[in-house]
Order: structure tokens, then sequence, then C-alpha cells
């Protein structure tokens, strides 16, 4: 097998996905973080990318959204057991309430902190993406929208204070519940095509679950880092079934 490259970055949580997916498939792989490499972007971007995680070979590539597509692309075979999307939505609707409930503890004063270093993503980047996930997700089903990074993988506004990125949550934990409340065809095998290619509606829920729930993770793990007392915790029986990484930032 030719040598194969990842490139990611720190609280990743498709890229903390991938390189486990790898290294549990035993594929050598060498790990190049952006954060700390100046030209890996450069050289990413001479080939067109300009999203990670991303798998490179020589200068042949793929997006690892999908750990389908990686599993290709690197000759692996990848089988697994999907949770039906009405046991998803339920997951995500709880990982949504646990994740508003800690960030309504979150002191005003320590939203710019910095949860991993290298990283430039703040606290208050961290709260708010959680739900930029439903938010892309909903844009991608109902608006066709194909590049949902544009929504999802930019920083929070850097003015919004903790009752707007609450405001922002209860809004998305409301369109989320109407849109399955109004979905007829709930086998979610409708075709998607989006960046990375054409993936099933299933599938992208699944994702988008678990990226909510890995971040809201790494939310819970600093509050506790940071002594910040916070009730509701995600437990085994909601992550249950989820294809949930085991690290937590990379």
């Amino acid at each position: 097998m030719e040598s194969i490259t990842v490139y990611w970055t720190t609280g990743c949580s498709s890229c903390v996905r991938v390189k486990e997916f790898l290294t549990s498939k035993g594929v050598p792989f060498e790990s190049v973080n952006i954060a700390t490499d100046p030209g890996a972007m450069k050289f990413l971007a001479s080939l067109g990318i300009r999203s990670i995680p991303v798998v490179v070979r020589d200068r042949e590539y793929t997006f690892a959204q999908s750990l389908d597509d990686v599993a290709k692309f690197v000759g692996v075979e990848n089988v697994v057991d999907v949770l039906p999307p009405e046991v998803l939505v339920e997951r995500w609707k709880k990982i949504m309430e646990i994740a508003t409930h800690a960030i309504s503890k979150i002191p005003a004063a320590m939203l710019e902190e910095r949860p991993a270093p290298p990283r430039e993503r703040t606290v208050r980047d961290v709260a708010y993406h959680i739900f930029q996930v439903p938010d892309a997700y909903l844009q991608v089903v109902i608006n066709g929208l194909e590049d949902w990074t544009i929504v999802a993988n930019v920083d929070a506004p850097p003015d919004i204070d903790l009752p707007g990125i609450l405001a922002y949550a209860d809004d998305k934990k409301k369109r989320v519940a109407q849109w399955w409340d109004a979905l007829e065809d709930r086998s979610c095998t409708q075709p998607l095509k989006m960046f990375y290619g054409v993936h099933s509606m299933h599938s992208f829920l699944e994702r988008s679950v678990w990226h909510s729930g890995q971040h809201t993770r790494q939310l819970l793990w600093w509050c506790n880092e940071k002594g910040i007392p916070v009730e509701q915790q995600l437990t085994s029986e909601i992550l249950q079934g989820l294809p949930m990484p085991k690290g937590l930032w990379e």
C-alpha cells in the first residue's frame, strides 16, 4: 500500500475518528496537524481541498466525513450497524438538551478560554459549534446545501454572548423537532449530494448526532476540569450504538 497522510486538527471530531479507524484497521499513516504545520493547508489548497479531515495518497484524496469512503480509498472493509432514524433523533434531542444545560453553567468570563491548544477554537466556539451541526444538517436536508462546512466549520460570532448562544441552541432544537415531526419518509434512505459525495440521509443523520455528541463530551470535560458543576451528563445509554471516537481532542 502506498503511504497515506491524514490532515487533521486538534478538537476535530471527524479527525479523531478517522485516525482511530485507520489504526484499528492496521493501516499506517502520517499524521499532519494543520494547527502546527503552516505549510499543510497550502499543500491541501494546491489540491483544491478547503476542509479537513482528509486522507491523501500522493495527489489523490478522500474526505474523511464518511468512514465508508475512507475504507474504499485505503482498501479495507467497513461493516457497521446504524441505529434506526427514530432512535438517532431521540438521542440527538437528549444530547442537545444536555449541551444546553452545560452551556448555561459556563461563566461568561470564561468564554474566551481555549480548551485544546494549539487550536485557536475557544469555549465560545465549541458551545456554538454543537448547534452549528444541526443548523448545517437542516440546511442540507431542507435546502439542498452541498458544502455544509460554510455553516458548521466557521467560528462563533465574536460578540455572541451566553444568552445568544442559548437562543441559537433553542432555535436549532426546535427546528430539528419540527423537521422530524413533518418528515413523511422516515426511512431516511433519501440520497443527499454533499461536497464529499452522495450519501443517504440516514448516514448523514447518524454523523450529525455523534458529531454533536462528541463536542458535547468535550464541553463537559472542560467544565469538569474547571470545576464547573453540571448536573446533566451524557450517559452510556445515550451514547450506546453511536460511532463515537474514543479520544476526546486528538
